[in-house]
């Protein structure tokens, strides 16, 4: 499994929690959310929650106490599955009671591990709605960016995580002013000025490299911010290290480059940043929409591209990121199977098997999930696609969410 493939599925199956949680709702302050930073002991976080639980017998409604009691009782029993520490980045844990209708309520337990960004500080949150802010952040927090700002007084670098920005290095230069002192003829002012303005772009060329070098394979791009002409002179002046010259994305007019900087710098760099986003998505699509007109080696929908994944000849698996579907997994008394898409919360269909006439009992499955493991069996990697660019929106609407590109041509 690609790196790009691992995170995808990881962003879906943290999405797919999310929605599950957010349409959760308490009838007290009852919902329970804790996030754990991957540094926090799990016995100190055991002891938090066993005072919480103490605490909770103040709480004057029987029934809030009561839920709020049992979902700290059910995360106690979920952290004693982890060691002194939890897993990289952290981990988050959901319990609570939650509103069914008609008055009745189901105790709901969430544990999601290693979120796609560290979890900076231990919270503990009780309220009618599960926190899932922070999580939803981390979602769109995909995407390392080194970032430099820099004039011919002072340069900052740093990190854009996401949409987290990271200041890291800072300096300050000894770059004369224009007017020079007395005594110094003008052709030795002029000498000395561009020496020191050389030895600070070196400077500041030398802190970006300490930081991106060792990240380069992690980075996907390099953006440089500051007024013209300094950046200009920096980027084509060759000073960075040439892979990650060879990496920058952009340079953009910036008025500020202390700390500050480095946040004018990624608001100007922001139509750029989305086009990056969408990069990869984008060629994705252009295969796909190439072969679909022009080639044999496209195949769309569910039941084809299933029975494509079948044969083992789906060489990429295209899902759309927006996709909420279900699989009818109809089977009868002989063993006979079949199978149905349909509309997330649809009733099961009710049906005899087509083979032998008998009835046929019905569960439901994900249907990513479905066809994520059907790749998985068949070495065909899979890839999500976003829908904030027109064929990515096709690809839900026109296609079903649900698309591929063959190996081989087998005429389905």
């Amino acid at each position: 499994m690609s790196e790009q493939e691992g995170t995808d599925r990881q962003k879906y199956e943290f999405k797919k929690v999310i929605e599950e949680l957010e349409d959760h709702r308490g009838s007290g302050t009852q919902l329970v959310s804790i996030y754990i930073p991957e540094d926090r002991q799990i016995s100190s976080v055991v002891a938090h929650v066993t005072q919480e639980h103490s605490e909770a017998s103040n709480i004057k409604s029987k029934e809030t106490r009561t839920n709020v009691q049992d979902a700290l009782t059910s995360i106690k029993d979920r952290l004693r599955y982890y060691d002194t520490y939890p897993p990289e980045n952290g981990m988050v844990v959901f319990s609570g009671a939650v509103d069914t209708g008609g008055g009745r309520s189901e105790m709901v337990t969430r544990t999601l591990e290693s979120p796609p960004q560290p979890i900076e500080s231990f919270r503990y949150h009780c309220d009618a709605e599960f926190l899932l802010e922070p999580l939803k952040e981390m979602m769109a927090d995909q995407g390392l960016f080194g970032l430099v700002v820099l004039d011919r007084r002072e340069a900052n670098v740093g990190w854009l995580r996401g949409k987290r920005v990271e200041p890291v290095k800072s300096a300050s230069s000894l770059v004369p002013g224009k007017q020079r002192k007395g005594g110094q003829s003008a052709q030795r002012f002029a000498r000395l000025r561009l020496e020191a303005i050389d030895n600070f772009y070196q400077e500041v060329a030398g802190m970006a490299d300490d930081l991106f070098v060792d990240k380069r394979h992690d980075m996907e791009g390099v953006l440089v911010g500051g007024p013209s002409p300094t950046k200009d002179e920096f980027l084509d002046g060759d000073y960075l290290h040439h892979e990650l010259g060879d990496m920058v994305l952009g340079k953009f007019d910036v008025s500020y480059t202390d700390e500050s900087g480095l946040y004018d710098l990624v608001d100007a760099a922001q139509e750029v940043l989305d086009e990056h986003e969408m990069l990869q998505d984008k060629k994705l699509m252009e295969r796909f929409f190439k072969e679909l007109h022009d080639g044999d080696l496209a195949t769309y929908g569910f039941g084809p591209t299933r029975e494509n994944l079948n044969m083992g000849a789906v060489e990429t698996l295209l899902l759309s990121e927006d996709l909420r579907k279900d699989v009818a997994v109809l089977t009868c008394e002989n063993d006979h199977v079949e199978r149905e898409f349909l509309d997330r919360g649809d009733d099961l269909p009710g049906t005899d098997c087509s083979r032998c006439g008998e009835p046929m009992g019905a569960e439901r499955e994900d249907a990513i999930d479905h066809l994520m493991e059907l790749a998985d069996q068949r070495g065909t990697e899979t890839r999500f696609v976003s829908t904030d660019f027109e064929k990515g929106e096709q690809l839900l609407s026109a296609f079903g969410g649900v698309a591929g590109i063959l190996r081989y041509s087998t005429g389905v």
